[in-house]
């Protein structure tokens, strides 16, 4: 193919001043627009204006100057095709064989605002969304039989090396920077919708909000960060990905082996326990489930806590605090196996005994992860790939107590309260049945994931004994109703003295009666915490 004219419209001019030199070489008109044809003349390089080749003036302050028959006939007629060679003579218009055009800033502009909790006007965001950039683009694209288009100035070399040794561009690159054209609209268009959605999430009432997910189609751009050292299991591969938006990753790790796939979701899953207490908390996970969380008023008292609900357990585990680690804790820590700590930061001590174990993974959170900003494009959104489709629901970050109520003749205790709530919290991060017993401001009994709520409670009270916990006086939570009142009289027998639990089994009543008669308390909190 001939190439004798190139539309170059360009908010991005890295690289503009070599690639239109180059052009001129070959005898390559070329026509332009606004800056770009400023830029372009102040080369000393003939630019014909847009106006002159469409024989109609730019309007609508700019919004109107490229969207013309003159611009788009050139571009989409096939050059083999005799009607529309025909047409092409019949209405006076000239072929255009390459396109080169990048877009309006909309999407450094998004970035920007988030990054910086920068407040950039509606107005000026909407004027940058491009439209006809994308329109030439997805005009010569189609035609790649016939133009050239390029979208990114880093091919500008590439292009010219081409042009020098072969003369001519291959069909295989111009299908090639075809594709790259639609990926990169198609990108383009994404971060706009994204914009537009989160405008509209503002200004809808909470009754429209609370319906949204009912009608809002999903998009989401993924960048592949690294590969992880093997999935759930070492057969399977598995790698990290982030989305477009993200500067960076969430967090950075110090020292240790890569990552796995199982390292991460136990990760995340001990973070958002301590993420949701807010006095000074640890949590160790092992399998996605807590195995024990402390409270106290220092770090190294509240892992001591949460290392004695199940020590067993706790080999091998991920340990969660949401405070800098200190040197002390650090120090109980490096006492057993631990396989990953996580932290909002580290004492420089601190980090120093924990590298002694080079194989412990230490991980610390990025402040503006856990600090989100309001204009964060982070969503509050869950998926699950299920079958052929996907399951998204809204993250359950929701400990509402306004709705509590004591059911009971007997109201809980100021003591008794505080367990309940930590009790609670750390329910809403077990498996499903969940059973939590708690005292004293830590975990004391866990029963996860059984198919029957009461194995569940036999659990929590089988693992208490076992750790030489004294469960007189402790409380217990529930992620969901008791169905029966069966566990309620296995769970007085050990001198439970409090529970809480949603309620809205047909035998709430049974279940209210029992605790009376065996002096418990119970708040019923009206809101369930499933965890499948």
């Amino acid at each position: 193919m001939k190439i004798s004219r190139a539309l170059i419209s360009v908010a991005d001019k890295t690289g503009l001043d070599f690639f239109v030199k180059e052009l001129t070489k070959f005898g390559i008109e070329i026509i332009s627009t606004g800056g770009t044809k400023k830029y372009i003349e102040s080369l000393g390089i003939n630019a014909k204006d847009i106006a002159d080749f469409t024989g109609f003036p730019e309007i609508l302050d700019g919004r109107v100057k490229t969207l013309h028959p003159k611009v788009h006939g050139g571009i989409l007629a096939k050059r083999k095709n005799k009607i529309h060679q025909e047409k092409i003579l019949e209405h006076n218009i000239q072929y255009i064989d390459m396109i080169v055009v990048n877009l309006y800033p909309f999407i450094d502009l998004l970035k920007k605002e988030d990054k910086n909790n920068e407040k950039i006007s509606q107005e000026n965001m909407i004027e940058n969304i491009d439209i006809g950039g994308p329109s030439m683009l997805r005009s010569a694209a189609k035609n790649f039989e016939d133009v050239v288009v390029i979208c990114d100035p880093n091919d500008y070399k590439f292009i010219i090396n081409q042009m020098n040794i072969e003369k001519d561009i291959p069909k295989e690159i111009r299908m090639l920077l075809s594709a790259k054209v639609f990926a990169k609209t198609s990108n383009y268009d994404y971060y706009i919708n994204l914009y537009l959605e989160k405008q509209i999430e503002k200004i809808k009432n909470t009754a429209q909000n609370n319906n949204y997910l009912l009608y809002k189609n999903i998009s989401k751009n993924l960048k592949k960060v690294f590969d992880l050292r093997y999935g759930e299991n070492p057969h399977q591969k598995a790698a990290y990905y982030i989305e477009e938006t993200a500067k960076d990753v969430a967090w950075q790790q110090f020292n240790g082996k890569e990552l796995s796939y199982n390292n991460l979701l136990d990760l995340e899953a001990s973070w958002n326990i301590v993420n949701d207490i807010s006095t000074v908390a640890v949590a160790i996970v092992k399998h996605n489930n807590p195995c024990g969380v402390g409270t106290a008023n220092t770090l190294t008292e509240a892992y001591k806590k949460a290392l004695a609900t199940d020590i067993e357990s706790a080999y091998g585990g991920i340990v969660a605090v949401n405070r800098k680690l200190d040197k002390t804790t650090a120090i109980e820590i490096d006492k057993i196996f631990t396989e990953c700590i996580i932290a909002p930061s580290y004492e420089a001590d601190a980090i120093e005994i924990l590298k002694r174990k080079k194989n412990l993974r230490i991980i610390e959170l990025n402040k503006n992860f856990y600090d989100k900003k309001e204009n964060s494009f982070n969503d509050n959104l869950e998926y699950k790939k299920v079958f052929d489709g996907f399951l998204i629901q809204e993250k359950d970050n929701s400990i509402n107590t306004a709705q509590n109520k004591i059911v009971t003749n007997r109201a809980p205790d100021d003591k008794e309260i505080a367990d309940l709530d930590l009790a609670w919290i750390v329910c809403k991060h077990v498996k499903s049945n969940a059973i939590v017993l708690a005292k004293e401001g830590a975990i004391i009994g866990i029963g996860a994931g059984q198919m029957s709520r009461l194995d569940s409670v036999k659990i929590s009270i089988s693992k208490a004994k076992k750790a030489g916990f004294d469960i007189k006086g402790s409380v217990i939570a529930s992620d969901a109703f008791f169905p029966f009142k069966d566990s309620i009289e296995v769970i007085a027998k050990y001198g439970v003295s409090a529970i809480i639990q949603p309620g809205g089994s047909i035998r709430d009543p049974e279940v209210i009666n029992a605790c009376n008669e065996n002096n418990m308390s119970m708040i019923f909190t009206y809101q369930r915490h499933f965890r499948h």
